[in-house]
């Protein structure tokens, strides 16, 4: 019996049963353990493989790719600390939704804790942060082969959001030609070969649970919060806030149009008060970014405050009294149709306004804030935009108006800086469609490896990296000067023309708003990645956001 050759048909066995599952992307890092599960890979038709040398990057670019297509995503990677590098990206899954499917190799039972080569225990690595975790037994003949899809199915039936770890061992030797071992156990799958279905399906009941009151709540005052939504629930938000005549608070992922704009800034007026007359608060999405927005939130004192999500738990931090309804967002509108009426706060419409009129005033030197407020102007026709942590997506949210129904992405759930142009890379693999990713210069040295990634697009890609030397979002701190710099803001004196010549990006470092914005205009004319650099000075974009909060606050 060849161990290799039956080796390659488990794995084959279990990637085959993901392709019924939806699965159409793969991840692959390289490593030896992992050598059954990346041929069967490479040799499905189903799948479209990408690779990377750097797990964390690797896991990441899967986050991006799962963000978009909106389908589950696999990653193999080999045993040891090449598993533990996904842990990020794992988190994030779990507290946004995205699906990933972990298939990590490990060494078999007899080599772990008695001191072998490259073997950690892996079972249970990421604690409570997957959804599901399935250990796998090594690859027998004695197992049949319908256990090994039915459980993989199962698996994945219940899959609803975050991230399955399917902990694979296999025995050497790994590598051999391919014979006859353990084509009958293979065979014994059937016509299951030939089918694209699973081969068992678990379905559960879904639906919307419609509230039998709404006929009385939508008569009366209500403010609605958006936050993390897609671009198809954001433009049916803003349509069902219209007519119902309810302000809408939307946060820079909403892709609502935000129609009251600049909310993390005119929230501190008193002429919010007004809001106080609300009798119910209906929130749809999680995450949300302004930190007025989410003062507001945790202050409001209605009667009712709903949370319409389709992922579970609670996803309140202020913990409010009311509904939590876990549902599809554009099903619940159907089922929940507003009735027309008058904006009965018509005076935040004039609020917004003024307060955007004044940010546009405010932001006329260059620099992050002039970018972050312009922002719009430098986005890709029928393109999307992939927004950094840290200080440039508080900005761009308290700052901007975006358009309703363009596609914004961001890894909002743990708002690490971790892996943010490898998911970048990801959410523009997905659809091939010109991308603006705007990122900090400390996210930039923090995820460099994944450059790697921009290299080769067919479509246009802009990674703008705002270098204002450090994490200057901590300049918001009240801490001491030199200890601010020393262990927060932690400033690198770098410039990127070095790394984008390094991985053969176009590079441009533009002085001011006029050649940013031709350097953008040209980088949409190329086929590849255009890593464009704008240098600023570090506390002028935080200097800016205090003295517009202070401005607006006394208007």
């Amino acid at each position: 019996m060849s161990i290799s050759a039956f080796n390659r048909r488990w794995a084959a066995t279990i990637l085959e049963a993901l392709t019924r599952q939806g699965v159409r992307h793969v991840c692959i890092a390289p490593g030896s353990r992992s050598t059954p599960l990346t041929l069967a890979a490479a040799k499905n038709s189903a799948f479209t493989c990408h690779s990377h040398f750097d797990e964390r990057g690797l896991g990441h670019l899967a986050l991006g790719l799962a963000k978009v297509s909106r389908e589950p995503v696999a990653i193999i990677v080999t045993s040891g600390t090449a598993v533990a590098n996904l842990y990020p990206a794992v988190i994030e899954a779990g507290l946004t939704g995205e699906k990933l499917v972990l298939l990590t190799a490990d060494r078999p039972p007899e080599l772990i804790d008695c001191g072998a080569n490259q073997a950690i225990r892996q079972q249970g690595i990421f604690s409570s942060h997957p959804a599901a975790s399935l250990n796998l037994p090594r690859p027998s003949q004695d197992i049949p082969a319908r256990w090994l899809v039915s459980t993989l199915d199962s698996a994945m039936g219940q899959l609803d959001a975050g991230a399955l770890h399917i902990n694979c061992p296999f025995a050497e030797p790994l590598y051999g030609a391919m014979d006859d071992t353990g084509q009958s156990w293979q065979n014994a799958l059937g016509k299951w070969w030939e089918s694209d279905e699973p081969w068992l399906r678990e379905i559960h009941a879904t639906g919307v649970a419609v509230q039998p009151d709404w006929p009385e709540w939508r008569q009366k005052r209500g403010v609605i919060v958006a936050g993390r939504l897609s671009a198809a629930e954001g433009i049916k938000v803003a349509a069902w806030a219209k007519m119902l005549g309810w302000p809408l608070i939307g946060d820079v992922l909403s892709q609502t149009g935000q129609p009251l704009p600049c909310a993390d800034l005119w929230l501190t007026n008193k002429l919010t008060d007004c809001l106080q007359q609300a009798e119910i608060i209906v929130q749809f999405g999680a995450h949300l970014t302004g930190k007025r927005i989410l003062q507001w939130q945790a202050a409001c004192q209605a009667e009712e405050y709903w949370l319409i999500a389709p992922s579970p738990g609670r996803l309140d931090p202020a913990h409010h009294r009311g509904r939590r309804l876990v549902a599809e967002i554009s099903s619940w509108l159907d089922n929940h149709p507003p009735q027309r009426a008058a904006d009965w706060a018509p005076e935040l419409q004039a609020l917004a306004t003024a307060t955007l009129r004044l940010a546009e005033s405010r932001t006329e030197n260059f620099g992050e804030a002039q970018i972050a407020q312009r922002i719009v102007r430098l986005l890709p026709e029928a393109g999307q935009l992939f927004v950094g942590n840290s200080l440039v997506v508080r900005l761009i949210d308290a700052l901007a108006q975006l358009p309703v129904g363009y596609p914004v992405f961001a890894n909002r759930g743990a708002s690490g800086i971790d892996g943010l142009i490898s998911t970048a890379a990801g959410v523009h693999r997905a659809c091939e469609q010109a991308t603006l990713a705007i990122i900090g210069d400390l996210s930039a040295l923090y995820d460099m490896n994944s450059l790697a990634l921009l290299r080769d697009t067919s479509v246009p890609l802009v990674l703008l990296v705002v270098n204002n030397n450090g994490g200057q979002i901590f300049s918001m701190l009240p801490t001491d000067a030199e200890q601010r710099e020393r262990f927060y803001t932690l400033p690198q004196n770098v410039n990127f023309s070095h790394a984008a010549a390094m991985f053969g990006l176009a590079y441009q470092q533009p002085n001011n708003w006029h050649e940013l914005q031709a350097a953008v205009a040209k980088a949409w004319q190329h086929s590849g990645t255009t890593l464009i650099e704008v240098i600023v000075e570090p506390t002028a974009g935080v200097d800016c956001l205090k003295q517009l909060l202070a401005l607006v606050k006394t208007a």
